[in-house]
């Protein structure tokens, strides 16, 4: 079977067959995994397959995860947050769904365009080809030409980033319609790789209604039915559940289908998704993957990694000091919103052998006058105002800005909370009254931050946004400067449109603000800290995309530390 698909071309018309292999490719050299998910979305497949992942990248395997999105966008910049969770940005500024950054912290790798597949992407590109005549007069189909785009963009990957190992998340459900042809061409992958180098892993959800008492595993078995019924045949079966499945379901889902019954194993609830590579390997589940691939380990030294992450799970349920922070938005009710946040405080916390609470203020309260300040700020040990877009919430953002800074309370403004601190210390410290952004009101006076002209011309924006990873020049002797160890070259992550209007630089400095970070090849401030304020910072990047369990990002650290020192 090698032999023959070796041979053939992508654009031959005398076989069935349309395979391409990128060059150097050789079939074997990669295993698969492939996680799919039944019964309904938001189980947890990108925790499972990160978790998964690390303990055979532990175990010494060079490993290279991809997600798949389904829908018809070519990345994720314009999903809604209500709908979608967060937007995650790679280095390469590519815009990926929010799975992308579980991955790049449990594996501690950057990722990149090679690493996310959605819908939008594929169809964009077969479609250009046609245009271009590259499928030779052949009428262009889902089989063989778009299951032959997917099955050449995971090859493409194992060779690009030299992977032993490429995990493929399946979002979504199998039953959704936007995922059938995807699902048919992990179907092809095993039969051009090989069953012995595809390792199909199904997520299901056992159900455990209150009013019963027990688990149920009929809505399971129906799920299982469908992925069966797709040529899909499981090799592990991963029951998420609120408590651990009892042996009596794993049974029932072992029989039903096909699948041996110490290779149906229990996915429940943690109190941390970082315990989750741990409660995998309680199992062997890494064991038995690397038994059915016929892998043997790399191994450096095992031991070492997972007592490493060991170590960080016990501090994060056993630390006894507890911070209370606020976290000001207009998403508060959907956490995953703000995920990649929420994760660099937890490492943060972690970093400083303490607990942090967090306190959602959905600041449109505060504008609305449901929610005065005062309250909402009491009891805090210092508050963070995210990036976002948009009008709605900015005044009660400007307020909490205001008493954080008054009050001597740790601050810390990340994106658009960057440049609402500037425009509070505008409004209230240079009593530039009609000081705002251009973005929420086009004509004010004093366009504190604003599109500059010159900034389109930059050759690193997206039209006018900034996107992905650039260099920030720190100026010496600063607070920031000591955040990042003395470093006079850092480089974050960036997500905006608006900057700072250079023509105020100086007129803040005089009053007490130190810019102590820039651009390198554009007057365009990045960074900023207000003098005589115990921790009053301001990044206009995302340092939080770059933050990992085991290597916090230093901002976060210093800000928790500020806020464990009130």
């Amino acid at each position: 079977m090698s032999d023959l698909l070796s041979s053939v071309s992508g654009k031959s018309e005398e076989h069935e067959f349309y395979t391409l292999f990128p060059e150097g490719y050789k079939i074997g050299r990669t295993k698969y995994v492939i996680v799919f998910g039944t019964v309904m979305s938001g189980l947890g497949k990108g925790i499972f397959s990160s978790s998964l992942a690390t303990l055979l990248q532990m175990k010494g395997f060079k490993v290279a995860p991809v997600k798949f999105d389904g829908y018809l966008n070519v990345d994720a910049g314009t999903l809604n947050p209500y709908r979608h969770g967060e937007v995650f940005v790679l280095d390469d500024g590519l815009e990926t769904d929010m799975d992308l950054g579980n991955y790049e912290r449990f594996l501690n790798l950057n990722l990149n365009k090679d690493n996310y597949l959605t819908g939008g992407k594929i169809f964009s590109s077969v479609l250009a080809s046609e245009r271009k005549g590259e499928y030779l007069g052949r009428d262009v189909q889902f089989i063989p030409h778009v299951t032959g785009f997917i099955k050449l963009f995971l090859r493409n990957l194992a060779v690009k980033q030299n992977a032993d190992l490429v995990f493929v998340e399946v979002g979504g459900t199998v039953g959704d319609v936007e995922n059938g042809y995807f699902i048919e061409a992990m179907r092809q992958l095993e039969y051009e790789e090989g069953s012995e180098n595809v390792c199909h892993i199904v997520l299901t959800y056992i159900l455990e209604p209150s009013f019963l008492g027990e688990q149920k595993s009929k809505a399971a078995q129906l799920g299982l039915t469908s992925v069966l019924a797709k040529g899909i045949y499981p090799k592990v079966i991963a029951c998420r559940a609120t408590n651990p499945v009892t042996s009596k379901v794993r049974e029932k889902i072992s029989l039903y289908s096909n699948v041996p019954f110490e290779n149906v194993v229990s996915v429940h609830d943690s109190t941390s998704v970082y315990s989750i590579p741990l409660l995998l390997k309680d199992q062997k589940i890494d064991e038995l993957v690397m038994k059915i691939l016929n892998l043997k380990s790399h191994l450096l030294d095992e031991k070492k990694s997972l007592k490493r992450w060991s170590d960080y799970v016990k501090i994060a349920q056993t630390a006894k000091k507890e911070i209370n922070i606020g976290i000001t938005g207009k998403y508060v009710t959907i956490r995953d919103s703000y995920a990649s946040l929420i994760e660099a405080v937890n490492h943060a916390s972690v970093a400083n052998n303490l607990k942090t609470k967090i306190r959602w203020i959905d600041t449109t309260e505060i504008e609305q006058g449901k929610l005065s300040v005062k309250d909402a700020m009491q009891g805090l040990q210092g508050i963070i105002v995210p990036g976002g877009f948009g009008k709605r919430g900015t005044e009660g953002k400007i307020a909490c800005i205001k008493y954080a800074r008054e009050n001597n309370l740790p601050y810390l403004g990340l994106c658009f909370g960057f440049q609402m601190a500037l425009i509070e210390f505008a409004r209230n410290v240079l009593h530039l009254e009609d000081a705002h952004s251009t973005e929420i009101k086009e004509g004010c006076k004093s366009k504190v931050i604003d599109i500059l002209p010159e900034q389109k011309n930059i050759s690193t924006l997206g039209g006018n946004m900034r996107l992905g990873a650039h260099e920030i020049e720190i100026k010496k002797g600063t607070f920031a400067y000591k955040i990042y160890g003395k470093k006079l070259r850092i480089v974050e992550r960036f997500r905006h449109r608006y900057e700072f209007n250079p023509e105020y630089i100086e007129m803040f400095e005089k009053a007490g603000i130190i810019f102590s970070g820039k651009s390198p090849v554009a007057p365009i401030m990045q960074i900023f800290e207000l003098k005589g304020h115990p921790f009053f910072f301001g990044i206009q990047a995302h340092p939080e995309f770059k933050s990992r369990p085991l290597d916090p990002s230093p901002v976060y650290s210093s800000f928790i530390k500020a806020c464990k020192a009130e």
